[in-house]
């Protein structure tokens, strides 16, 4: 496991990298002398190029060592920081984002990829959760204090402080990373092909709409904040933290919660709600707004775990190219949302404004995902979940006697059952863990 850690640190650099511009963008719109929108876009580009590059790599440099592909990736990412700390201008900053959220990319699939591999099947879940565990850390710790030490020193100072992290994990694996087993390549032709899935397309686009409204929307915190609220730039740090240690307790209950109930259709409603309700007060909370920046944390973390199962239960066959389909959706979401709130700033919009927005484009997700679910209920058919605690390898199986699923309340529920069961997590919660901006650990 020692190991391991040495990925939890780079993991840890990656979760700093990927939020932290969110509580600099006044301080580096300042300092470049452009506007917070325009300065918004290097969030997008980040989070553009982080969706791409898992999968262009897979398909392009398929027949690489793992463990050659991993320490590069890390390297690009370090690389792209250092130069995030030199540009002198917002094109060379924008350029510099690309080039950091590529390698972020490419390193988040192989080093979950690579824990789960050096744990072996015994600890895999544990190996996991220090991966994704780091993740999370870089967003809770990391980027109130990365704001901090902006708010004393300059931005660019925190953007050496990611740099100096990720050198630090790139010499410890260097040293310390033995070769990690190559796993089959999924031909590109595969992963499109998912895209016409009428089962799995509503979940990854809801995955996409949920990412559009949280995360983008999450760029623009500062600038929201002093609209609403009149906070200024040195007092964003404790309403990250606010949302950080929601995102926390979210990941940590929704696991257990999706165990226990098994009802992940009607979980994912109640959690889109939540964000719907959570957004949408900010503006009217102001500096006040603790309480709903929890809600929105916890819910916006949370929200994937149950989406990732029900895409196991749906293509139990192909799950991970469904999951790395929702993993790629999640991110351009994120990119799409930044750009289209800079957007709207831009032409004049009050950031003020803007959460009303993001939880409108939630409110969109909600009534499609409810729409969907129930012309699923509607519309019969054979169950095409399994039971017990099966490997989500295995074809699935619909549950014995099922018949039509919409023909029997007490049937219809069991088809809402995870894999697993309530304590058969097990390998099926593993590969549950590996993907996406809202890990559970």
């Amino acid at each position: 496991m020692r190991k391991v850690w040495l990925l939890m640190v780079g993991a840890f650099t990656l979760g700093l990298d990927a939020y932290v511009m969110a509580g600099l963008l006044p301080v580096v719109a300042g300092d470049l002398g452009t506007t917070v929108s325009l300065a918004g876009q290097m969030v997008t580009v980040f989070t553009l190029a982080y969706a791409v590059s898992a999968p262009l790599v897979a398909g392009l440099l398929s027949g690489v060592r793992p463990r050659a592909l991993l320490l590069a990736a890390l390297a690009v990412f370090t690389l792209g920081n250092g130069l995030t700390a030199l540009a002198p201008g917002l094109g060379a900053l924008l350029a510099a984002r690309a080039v950091a959220g590529a390698g972020a990319g490419v390193y988040s699939a192989l080093s979950t990829a690579a824990a789960a591999s050096l744990a072996g099947p015994e600890r895999r879940g544990r190996a996991l959760a220090l991966v994704m565990g780091g993740m999370s850390s870089g967003t809770v710790l990391g980027v109130p204090l990365g704001v901090l030490l902006a708010g004393h020193t300059s931005w660019r100072a925190t953007m050496w402080l990611v740099t100096g992290l990720g050198a630090v994990a790139l010499v410890g694996l260097a040293v310390g990373l033995p070769e990690v087993p190559a796993e089959p390549p999924v031909p590109m032709r595969a992963r499109l092909g998912a895209l016409a899935d009428r089962k799995v397309l509503p979940v990854v686009g809801l995955s996409f709409l949920g990412a559009v409204a949280s995360l983008g929307l999450y760029t623009y915190l500062a600038p929201v904040l002093h609209s609403s609220g009149g906070v200024g730039e040195g007092q964003v740090a404790p309403y990250l933290w606010a949302w950080g240690i929601g995102g926390v307790l979210g990941s940590v209950l929704a696991g257990p919660l999706v165990d226990r109930t098994g009802r992940v259709t009607l979980l994912v409603t109640v959690i889109v709600a939540t964000l719907v309700v959570a957004m949408g007060a900010l503006p009217l909370l102001g500096a006040a707004a603790f309480p709903a920046l929890v809600v929105w944390g916890a819910a916006g973390w949370a929200f994937q775990v149950p989406q990732q199962h029900r895409l196991l239960a749906l293509r139990a066959e192909r799950g991970t190219v469904a999951l790395a389909l929702n993993n790629s959706a999640l991110y351009l979401g994120s990119a799409v949302g930044s750009a289209l709130a800079g957007l709207a700033l831009s032409v004049g919009l009050a950031a003020r404004a803007l959460p009303w927005a993001a939880a409108g484009v939630a409110l969109v997700g909600l009534v499609l995902h409810v729409s969907a679910a129930r012309g699923r209920a509607g519309g019969g058919g054979s169950c095409g979940v399994r039971g017990g605690g099966g490997s989500a390898r295995s074809s699935p199986r619909p549950f014995r006697g099922a018949g039509n699923c919409a023909s029997n309340p007490r049937r219809a529920a069991r088809c809402e059952r995870v894999p697993g069961g309530r304590g058969g997590r097990g390998r099926d919660a593993a590969r549950v863990s590996t993907l996406g901006p809202y890990e559970h650990s």
